[in-house]
């Protein structure tokens, strides 16, 4: 299998480092010997090699700052732009893991038309295609032969969608409830102990799971993408940012954290979907759901169906290794 990634950042690193890591295990248990034969940064060059990359020689090269770095080698083309490198590639499988745009989805919705047109499957840990054009890309997918896939859009490599669309077919999902960004709930869990919303920030900024600006997962906007792309795989609804009753953290104090926990409730910021809409907002969730005891940097969901009830999956929604194991994940789907 061809693949060609977009997006060398910190998933498309973690993906990398898997491949290098556990090349022969893949081999032996599902007789998979992936070629990565094109990989593409936003300002730190590209690289073609129809013969296949080094995953190792990759991640010297990107820790050094540039791709450029990487050694010379029969038929290697660098710096080609995106478009041209995704026609050149030859690939079976497009990896789109570039930065997220909520509004337009660009320019990683081009990448993946452009796959598509040239009989690749497309997946994606990037959550802009499938959050604005989830109906389109699955039409021309479906026009293509090919598929569409996104496990790590969501939460990360924890197997939501897989546990939706896969695990719980014969069930109707009647709504999904989860928490679905890990940066607002490692907050909520430190000003349960006592920080305010300021030092909270902080601290997560300080360890990496807040951005330098963090409007994007404190005001809900990120939780809120990945409540569109529920909505689309579970019940085929396409809605809008604007369709969605938003509502971020930074209004949270401790005096309500302490009344919640005083009534037995803990403040989570709930994204909630149905096939009629959805909301981003905090919420206070008894003590005696299994959405409270979700704590620190973890992600969790409830899927609420008719035939077994609630049924929720809790694990890491969110890291390098994690969300590269998502795209793993995908194209073993595929193989």
């Amino acid at each position: 299998m061809k693949l060609a990634l977009i997006g060398f950042g910190t998933v498309g690193q973690g993906f990398v480092e898997i491949l290098r890591d556990k090349s022969t295990d893949l081999k032996t248990r599902y007789g998979f010997t992936p070629q990565l034969v094109a990989v593409a940064t936003r300002s730190r060059g590209t690289l073609l090699l129809p013969d296949g990359l080094d995953p190792a020689r990759l991640l010297t090269a990107i820790e050094a700052g540039h791709l450029h770095h990487y050694p010379d080698a029969p038929g290697l083309v660098r710096d080609l732009d995106v478009p041209a490198l995704i026609r050149a590639s030859g690939a079976d499988v497009l990896l789109e893991a570039g930065p997220t745009n909520l509004q337009t989805a660009q320019p990683a919705l081009d990448y993946c038309y452009a796959a598509l047109d040239q009989g690749m499957h497309v997946v994606l840990a990037n959550k802009g295609p499938v959050a604005v054009a989830y109906t389109d890309l699955q039409a021309r997918a479906r026009a293509a032969g090919k598929r569409v896939l996104f496990e790590g859009t969501v939460m990360a490599g924890t197997p939501s969608l897989r546990l939706a669309q896969q695990a719980l077919a014969g069930c109707t999902i009647q709504a999904a409830r989860g928490i679905l960004n890990g940066t607002t709930n490692y907050i909520l869990t430190q000003i349960e102990g006592g920080m305010s919303y300021a030092e909270a920030l902080r601290q997560a900024q300080a360890l990496g799971y807040a951005e330098a600006d963090p409007t994007a997962d404190v005001d809900g906007w990120d939780a809120a993408g990945k409540a569109l792309i529920l909505a689309a795989a579970l019940f085929d609804r396409t809605f809008t940012l604007a369709d969605l009753d938003v509502q971020g953290i930074a209004s949270i104090t401790g005096a309500d954290v302490a009344a919640a926990q005083a009534a037995g409730e803990r403040w989570k910021l709930i994204a909630h979907v149905t096939p009629a809409g959805g909301s981003v907002r905090p919420q206070r969730v008894p003590n005696t759901h299994p959405l409270a005891a979700v704590g620190g940097a973890t992600n969790a969901v409830t899927f609420t169906t008719d035939l077994l009830g609630d049924v929720t999956l809790v694990g890491p929604g969110a890291g390098r290794r994690q969300t590269g194991f998502a795209l793993l994940a995908d194209v073993l789907d595929l193989l």
